[in-house]
C-alpha cells in the first residue's frame, strides 16, 4: 500500500522505518534457510562457499549431490517411507480432526475448552516428552518400530492442525443450512456430504496440508518410533549427519524447502479463496 499523499513528515518516516524493520526481520529469519540452496550446488564436498562459487565459476557448481540423492537406495527408501507415512497420517488426521471440529462446533457440548486443550496438546507438549510417551505406550502394544506405530504417531501430531483450521472455518458456518436440509428430509450423512463438507473443505485441505508438512518434517518422534526399515527423510538426514557428513543433505534440504514453499503457497491460495467466498456470501 502506497503512503498517503496527505501524510505528515513523521508519518512518512514511520512508513519507511516500519518497512525496513519488517524487511530486516524477514531477512534474519529466511537467510539461514536460503543459504542452503546455493551450497547444495557446490561441486566440492564442502559445507562452505568455495572460491570458485564466490567468483561464479561455472565449474564450481554441480548437480552431483542431487544425482547422489536420486541414485542412493537409502535416500530412495526414505522417500518411499515418508510418502507412505505422510499419506496415511494425513488422511487419518483429516478425518479425525474434522470429526473433532464438528463436535466442538455444537453449542450444547460441555467443557469445550478442556476438550479443545486436550486435542491440541500434541502441539503444546514438548516433542521429546510426547515421543518418549509414545515409545513406551506403543512398545506395550507391540507396534513400536512399525509403519503402523509411526503412522499413528504422525496422525496424533497432525490432527491438531486440522482441528484448528476446520474449527476456524466452522466459526462462520451457518448452521441453519443443516436444519434446512433436515427439514427437507435429508439424512445427516447426506447433509454433511452435500452441504457441510463443501463449505468447510478449504479448512480441511489447509489442515491436511499442515499435517502433511509436519509428517515430512518430524524427526524426534521418528527417532523413538521408527525402525531401520521405517526411516523417513528427516530421520535419514539426521542419521547422515551423525554417520557421514555429505552435501547430499543440503540437496535434500533444498528439495524439502521447495516442497514447503509449494505447500504454504497452496494454503495461502486456499485462504484467499475462502475469504472471497465469505465476502460473496
Amino acid at each position: 500500500m502506497a503512503i498517503p499523499t496527505y501524510a505528515g513528515p513523521l508519518e512518512r518516516v514511520w512508513y519507511y522505518t516500519f518497512r525496513i524493520i519488517c524487511a530486516s526481520v524477514f531477512i534474519f529469519l529466511i537467510a539461514p534457510i536460503l543459504i542452503i540452496v546455493p551450497l547444495s550446488f557446490n561441486a566440492e564436498p564442502y559445507f562452505s562457499f568455495t572460491q570458485g562459487m564466490l567468483t561464479l565459476d561455472p565449474d564450481a557448481f554441480s548437480l552431483r549431490w542431487y544425482e547422489t540423492f536420486l541414485t542412493s537406495d537409502r535416500w530412495m527408501n526414505s522417500i518411499q517411507n515418508s510418502i507412505i507415512v505422510a499419506f496415511f497420517s494425513t488422511f487419518f488426521s483429516a478425518v479425525l480432526g474434522t470429526l473433532a471440529a464438528l463436535g466442538l462446533s455444537r453449542s450444547e457440548l460441555p467443557f469445550k475448552g478442556v476438550i479443545m486443550g486436550l486435542l491440541i496438546s500434541p502441539m503444546i507438549v514438548p516433542l521429546i516428552i510426547a515421543a518418549a510417551g509414545m515409545f513406551f505406550f506403543y512398545s506395550k502394544l507391540g507396534i513400536s518400530q512399525t509403519y503402523v506405530g509411526l503412522i499413528m504417531a504422525h496422525t496424533a501430531l497432525g490432527t491438531p492442525f486440522v482441528v484448528i483450521t476446520v474449527t476456524a472455518t466452522l466459526s462462520n458456518f451457518d448452521h441453519t443450512l443443516v436444519k434446512a436440509g433436515a427439514s427437507l428430509g435429508a439424512t445427516p450423512t447426506y447433509t454433511f456430504f452435500k452441504v457441510t463438507m463443501p463449505l468447510i473443505m478449504t479448512g480441511i485441505i489447509s489442515g491436511a496440508l499442515f499435517a502433511m508438512m509436519t509428517s515430512f518434517d518430524e524427526v524426534i518422534v521418528a527417532i523413538f518410533i521408527a525402525g531401520v526399515e521405517q526411516r523417513t527423510i528427516p530421520l535419514q538426514m539426521w542419521a547422515g549427519i551423525r554417520e557421514q557428513i555429505s552435501p547430499t543433505i543440503l540437496a535434500v534440504a533444498t528439495i524439502l524447502i521447495t516442497f514447503s514453499i509449494i505447500m504454504l503457497s497452496t494454503v495461502e491460495i486456499l485462504r484467499r479463496r475462502s475469504d472471497r467466498i465469505r465476502g460473496i456470501s
